[in-house]
C-alpha cells in the first residue's frame, strides 16, 4: 500500500469558469446594466466583490483597463453571455 496522495486536475487557465459561475457573472451584468449604457470598471468591480463572485471572477474584473465598458463588451472580456 502505498501513501500516494491522488492528484486531480486543476483547470490551467483563466478562461476555465464554471457553468454556475457563469450564470451569477449574467445575473449580476443584467442587474447592472439595466438602464444604463457604460458603467466603469471599477463600479462593475465593486459590484461583484458585494455579490461575492469567485476570486477568479473577480480577478478577471480587477485586471481590466480603466474605464466605461457596455455590457457586451464586458461579457466578451469576462466570457459571459449577457449581450
Amino acid at each position: 500500500m502505498t501513501d500516494d496522495v491522488p492528484v486531480t486536475d486543476a483547470p490551467t487557465t483563466d478562461a476555465a469558469v464554471d457553468e454556475p459561475d457563469i450564470r451569477r457573472l449574467d445575473d449580476l451584468l443584467e442587474d447592472l446594466y439595466h438602464g444604463q449604457e457604460r458603467i466603469s470598471q471599477v463600479d462593475i468591480y465593486r459590484r461583484a466583490v458585494a455579490a461575492e463572485l469567485p476570486a477568479q471572477l473577480l480577478t478577471r474584473i480587477a485586471a481590466l483597463p480603466q474605464g466605461e465598458y457596455a455590457v457586451d463588451e464586458v461579457a466578451d472580456l469576462l466570457g459571459g453571455s449577457v449581450s
